[in-house]
């Protein structure tokens, strides 16, 4: 057949079971007739030649097919012999090669029993096509939970395990990676997709339908560095989902608060994850249960030793979260101060305003101001301004040499002189240092312009004047 000629090849073979003749047999002694058949027999080779036509010619001109024989012995594929076994001779076996045109890619259709055909197949076009059928499923947002949280437990399960098993556990931790990757992915979108609301809704319900954030903050250590970067976020990410009007991380939260313990610890206990355990804990404190439960236990006092870490990033996030905890949840900070007045403001004088360092103090003395002036916390602002020891604290404050500190101390001051109802140990240390504070004020000025200090620091001037003219009459 010519090449060029629209084609449909259809060879057909069909393979049937030879019987050998016995041996010794005269009744089935071979004839020249059956021997010639045996040999026309034998010769009835299908060399089947595939390819595609293009433009007229033959793909490359090159065989993309199989020499397949009839009768048992050898199969011929891609030139090479294959020696005669059972799986190779089959009964009613089919094979069917067929083309429909120029263009059209070639069609291989498999019937019977025939088990194995192979040979080169070459490039054919359209190839790519068959990868498709062996992609996987693509998983949904609550299976990936689901199998991270399974992989996580068969991670930590190092009971009684032989080697054997322990080097197949090796490819536990990058399967969990690629999974929190993904659960990433889903809640935060990627450069070719935002977020979706219905998979980071199945994701949210899944990850807290069952304890995920307590085995995935434990497995931190075993994780690369992106792979804890990403599980960072996505518990940040998942403090704000709502399910219907619900949070479902604050009741989480409020029947697991051991997860906020480990989380408080862990940052004291290994540097390396220390920014992981703040980052999350950053998002978790915006939950009033839990900023209750962290003040009224003893995790707050490890928070004024974080925010004094040497290591600068980690104390600048608990410096954050120790803001969050006294500013954010007003009835919670104004009842907790309330009762807990002595202890807490002895800690924070003698700690972080007295002993600490530039960074320390200057954080803490802004953060105290802010605290002071909220008007939900009026009743504690009188009491601390009422107290002598304070004010010596403040006025050692702006003696510092750095105007940063300086400033901040004195939005502190201007509370005490602002104090209708001074006590009179108050005022006699006023009086007393009166031309110290003012040769201070006198060159005390922020950088940028500030309409309103300036203001402050005139009526605080004014006020401190007029203390010394009352005490000379």
């Amino acid at each position: 057949m010519h090449p060029q000629a629209s084609t449909r090849i259809a060879t057909e073979i069909h393979s049937t079971q030879l019987t050998r003749p016995k041996e010794g047999n005269s009744s089935h002694a071979p004839t020249e007739e059956n021997h010639q058949k045996d040999l026309t027999r034998r010769k009835e080779v299908q060399c089947v030649k595939l390819g595609v036509l293009q433009k007229g010619k033959w793909f490359n001109g090159e065989t993309i097919g199989a020499c397949v024989s009839k009768i048992g012995g050898a199969w011929r594929h891609g030139g090479s012999d294959v020696s005669p076994s059972s799986k190779h001779h089959r009964t009613g076996s089919h094979l069917r090669v067929s083309t429909t045109s120029y263009d059209d890619e070639v069609s291989i259709t498999f019937s019977g029993k025939l088990s194995s055909f192979s040979g080169n197949l070459g490039n054919v076009n359209g190839s790519n096509r068959m990868k498709g059928l062996f992609k996987h499923k693509p998983r949904s947002p609550g299976e990936i939970v689901r199998q991270t949280r399974d992989l996580i437990a068969l991670s930590e399960n190092e009971n009684q395990e032989t080697d054997m098993k322990h080097s197949k556990r090796l490819g536990i931790c990058p399967e969990i990676c690629r999974n929190i990757r993904e659960l990433k992915s889903i809640l935060y979108g990627n450069s070719e997709a935002e977020p979706v609301a219905e998979a980071c809704l199945s994701l949210t319900q899944e990850f807290f339908r069952e304890d995920t954030l307590r085995p995935l903050i434990k497995s931190l250590s075993k994780l690369d560095l992106e792979a804890r970067k990403d599980a960072t976020q996505i518990v940040a990410n998942l403090q704000k989902q709502q399910v219907g009007s619900r949070l479902v991380a604050s009741e989480y939260l409020e029947s697991n608060l051991d997860v906020i313990d480990t989380l408080v610890e862990g940052i004291g206990r290994d540097h390396h994850l220390a920014l992981h355990y703040t980052g999350m804990l950053k998002e978790c404190v915006r939950h009033q249960v839990v900023a209750k439960y962290i003040l009224e236990s003893k995790n707050l006092q490890r928070f004024f030793d974080y925010v004094q870490l040497p290591y600068f990033d980690v104390a600048t996030d608990a410096s954050k979260i120790f803001r969050e905890l006294l500013t954010r949840h007003k009835s919670t900070v104004s009842e907790y101060l309330a009762k807990n007045y002595e202890w807490f403001f002895a800690e924070y004088n003698t700690r972080l305003l007295e002993k600490g360092s530039y960074f320390t103090k200057r954080q803490a003395s802004k953060l105290l101001g802010d605290v002071l002036m909220d008007r939900s916390n009026s009743g504690v602002m009188v009491r601390y301004v009422s107290s002598l020891d304070h004010l010596r604290i403040m006025m050692n404050l702006l003696r510092e040499p750095t105007k940063n500190i300086q400033l901040e101390a004195f939005h502190i001051f201007k509370l005490f002189v602002a104090n209708e109802r001074k006590p009179e140990d108050i005022v006699a240390i006023l009086v007393a240092n009166r031309n110290k504070i003012l040769r201070l004020f006198a060159d005390l000025k922020p950088e940028k312009e500030d309409e309103g200090f300036e203001a402050d620091k005139l009526l605080v001037v004014g006020e401190i004047a007029s203390l010394s003219l009352k005490l000379s009459e």
